[in-house]
């Protein structure tokens, strides 16, 4: 960690062809339309291609943790950082193409970050195999959004004494380093300009650039949000739409991730109870992880332990805080979640080790969300003056962690505009599917209900014993892609999604009871 903002999230978690598209004036069947004239063809031999008015050339994708590469093609795209103002300052935005793997047709997939604050090209290593299916007859398009990534990210780089030393959520030292966050990233950046609907504007010019093709937008998590979104003001440009994890547009980020890993964490631990070898090691596991949580506020310890990868030491400290944080990203996955009781336990009896093991594990994937300020530019200008007031829940692992930390930081924070009817619903025929996990600790099933109500062509398919980020499990690739070429969410066959389900608590370190 390199500074007390990034820490402090960090404890809370929380596109040689020219081509311009001709269209055809006939009604055409969702069959017909999943069909292509080809026009967006890359020869299999080409190092450098032309779609619209951008100029493609063959490039190399890093990947973090990682000498591996991902062949790709990028092309130079710029847009202007406040559309007020056109001859203003310009920002560059790091723009991927993967090329399909069998002959495309004319949409293109479009990868929509979680976050707020991921970068798509980082991201899609995690994601290409979700995709794979779906990519034989598509291009798939990686826009990282403005402020993330490749296009000026909004990363604060303000050190600390000790970065291995987790500072208290102190309300003045909070706000003390959120204003040095932003006073660096002034100097490169106005921090208003960096919200959902510029993103959603940047998106829509890229199409445009591209010769106005329609777009299959992937949204995982807070990319639904982008998603719904540009649905909104560009339905012209969608094809179709696949929800991963959603977020309606009436939901106020943060607000309500304290009540949900709660209800996530004890929905898990009530299959641990109704299992008699699980009751019997762990009787009353949310109770114990209170009582973790409650030693370690009360006296933090210095905790020493191996990286499970490189296997060097490190020593850290580790506070209530840390412990909330830590168990939400254990429990976005079944893998991790299956986890939680015995580690939970090991901790209570002084062995902090294996808690804290994981840690670089599960933080791979969220390090670009803590200390971003993209994160901030977004949840300051669209969700901070509707965050609930502060309760005091009894019970709760985070409470009202998240709350404090957006209020405090957005006081700080400048904010953007948001248009009149952002937190409208998303409504029309678009042919959309949306996915939830059953156990997903950020976004339960329950937005996934609320989003579909309001879309006439829409079908929820539920994970059983799922976290968060579902589109890659099982069946579900192939699910995607069949999707995405007949466009008939309402005949699609989700039975194989049924045959998901949870991983059995590990009763100990060898595993779940026979």
């Amino acid at each position: 960690m390199k500074n007390s903002v990034r820490i402090a999230i960090a404890a809370a978690i929380v596109a040689g062809v020219f081509a311009v598209r001709q269209w055809r004036d006939k009604p055409q069947s969702p069959g017909e339309a999943a069909r292509s004239s080809g026009h967006y063809v890359v020869p299999a031999t080409a190092n450098a291609f032309r779609f619209g008015t951008l100029d493609f050339s063959a490039c190399e994708l890093e990947q973090k943790h990682s000498a591996a590469t991902t062949a790709a093609f990028c092309a130079p795209f710029e847009v202007p950082e406040n559309r007020a103002e056109p001859n203003g300052r310009r920002i560059a935005l790091k723009l991927a193409l993967i090329r399909s793997t069998e002959a495309p047709d004319d949409d293109f997939i479009v990868f929509l970050a979680g976050g707020p604050g991921q970068s798509a090209v980082n991201a899609w290593p995690q994601v290409a195999a979700s995709l794979e299916p779906a990519r034989k007859r598509r291009h798939v398009l990686l826009l990282d959004q403005r402020g993330t990534g490749g296009s000026n990210a909004l990363d604060c780089k303000i050190g600390v004494e000790n970065p291995d030393e987790v500072p208290s959520l102190d309300t003045a030292l909070v706000i003390e380093r959120t204003r040095a966050c932003l006073d660096e990233l002034s100097k490169k950046a106005d921090a208003r300009y960096y919200t959902t609907s510029d993103a959603v504007a940047d998106l829509e010019d890229l199409r445009q650039a591209l010769g106005a093709p329609k777009f299959d937008l992937v949204g995982v998590s807070y990319g639904t949000r982008v998603a719904q979104q540009y649905l909104k003001r560009h339905r012209d440009g969608v094809r179709s739409i696949v929800l991963d994890s959603p977020v309606p547009n009436e939901l106020v980020l943060g607000g309500e991730f304290g009540r949900n890993l709660d209800d996530a964490l004890k929905a898990q631990f009530a299959r641990c109870t109704a299992d008699a070898e699980c009751a019997k090691a762990f009787p009353e596991p949310f109770a114990a992880l209170l009582r973790l949580r409650d030693d370690l506020q009360a006296t933090p310890r210095r905790v020493s332990y191996a990286d499970p990868v490189t296997y060097q030491r490190h020593e850290r400290r580790l506070d209530g805080y840390g412990l909330a944080g830590l168990v939400r990203l254990y429990a976005y996955t079944p893998e991790t979640a299956a986890l939680i009781p015995l580690i939970v336990q090991q901790a209570l009896a002084g062995n902090d080790a294996p808690l804290m093991g994981q840690l670089d594990i599960v933080m791979r994937g969220v390090e670009e969300l803590v200390g971003s300020g993209m994160q901030l530019s977004v949840m300051c200008a669209e969700d901070a003056d509707r965050l609930p007031a502060p309760e005091t829940p009894d019970g709760s692992l985070l409470g009202n962690v998240l709350v404090d930390m957006a209020r405090t930081q957005c006081s700080v924070w400048p904010r953007g505009q948001r248009p009149a009817d952002f937190n409208e619903p998303a409504s029309g025929d678009a042919p959309v599917i949306v996915l939830a996990g059953e156990f997903d600790p950020v976004t339960p099933p329950r937005y996934g209900e609320q989003i579909v109500k309001t879309l006439s062509n829409a079908k929820l398919v539920v994970a059983k014993g799922q976290g968060h980020s579902i589109m890659g499990r099982g069946c579900l690739p192939k699910l995607v892609a069949t999707f995405m070429d007949t466009l008939e969410p309402s005949t699609l066959d989700a039975g194989c999604v049924d045959r998901l389900g949870p991983i059995p608590h590990f009763i100990d370190f060898n595993g779940a009871s026979p």
